[in-house]
């Protein structure tokens, strides 16, 4: 157990400056974009301005986006496009864990065009964009982004290492006492029920998901369609948003079925064509 522990602690202290400058660089972005103005005026070409932002990770945007759906300042798809591509932790740990740029640029490209794709699919088919005045719209955002740059990213870095370190500890007792191959029939390895499985993790409305998922990848106990199964469901708090401010139940579990529905169709596909 000790030894599980310093491993856990070791590998934690090795990401944190990686970390740390990778979410600096991203809040800059986030400040620089002012990527709400963008969405929200971006009409017919939410989706495809939803799905490119979305894959910037930061903890309010999912959130945000949530909020002007909810007061229809923009549309199902753009939503729909913006939870998927959403990168959440995957792109700060894929970093810190020394993935090739070019491997790191595919995953995020197929979930910003799976994004993309079914926002267009969903605006199309819908047809309807309710608008409400702007005075109704309550923005929800706790990621401090006023205190500048370093404070929210320090805040970022902080609680992304807590993460890590429990789900990273949590992994090293099950692969040390269970083994490789339960952690894989877990997750039914191989089986086209894994998808299912990951998108369903995925969907859990923290950071933790997303993180459990990409390392379990990298780990090699999931396959890189169940992986982009459970990555693509991953919105954030952008769900949880979801079901706390808004009223329509019915719609809420609408949404949250249909990601559930496209993450598990994309990720068996990606297996089945053999992507990586």
């Amino acid at each position: 157990m000790v030894d599980i522990i310093l491993d856990t602690l070791v590998d934690g202290l090795k990401l944190l400056p990686f970390l740390f400058v990778t979410f600096i660089v991203i809040e800059y972005i986030e400040h620089k974009l002012n990527n709400k103005k963008i969405v929200s005026s971006a009409g017919r070409l939410g989706p495809l301005i939803g799905s490119l932002l979305g894959a910037i990770p930061q903890c309010g945007f999912s959130a945000s986006a949530t909020n002007f759906y909810i007061t229809r300042i923009i549309s199902l798809g753009t939503l729909v496009s913006v939870y998927l591509s959403t990168s959440d932790e995957m792109l700060p740990i894929m970093i810190a864990e020394g993935i090739d740029i070019v491997t790191i640029l595919k995953i995020i490209g197929l979930k910003v065009l799976i994004g993309m794709l079914f926002g267009f699919i969903i605006d199309f088919v819908l047809r309807k964009r309710k608008k409400l005045a702007i005075e109704d719209f309550c923005e929800h955002d706790h990621c401090n982004c006023e205190h500048g740059i370093v404070l929210p990213a320090l805040h970022h870095t902080f609680n992304i290492m807590v993460f890590i370190l429990i789900i990273s500890f949590v992994l090293n007792c099950c692969f040390s006492y269970l083994g490789d191959d339960f952690i894989s029939r877990v997750f039914f390895k191989n089986n086209i029920l894994s998808a299912f499985i990951s998108s369903l993790v995925g969907l859990i409305p923290n950071c933790g998901s997303s993180i459990m998922i990409t390392q379990l990848y990298l780990n090699n106990t999931i396959t890189f369609g169940s992986a982009m199964a459970g990555l693509l469901t991953g919105s954030g708090i952008g769900i949880l948003i979801l079901f706390r401010n808004s009223k329509n139940l019915k719609e809420n579990f609408a949404i949250l079925g249909l990601i559930y529905f496209i993450g598990v169709i994309s990720g068996i596909i990606i297996d089945l064509v053999g992507m990586f």
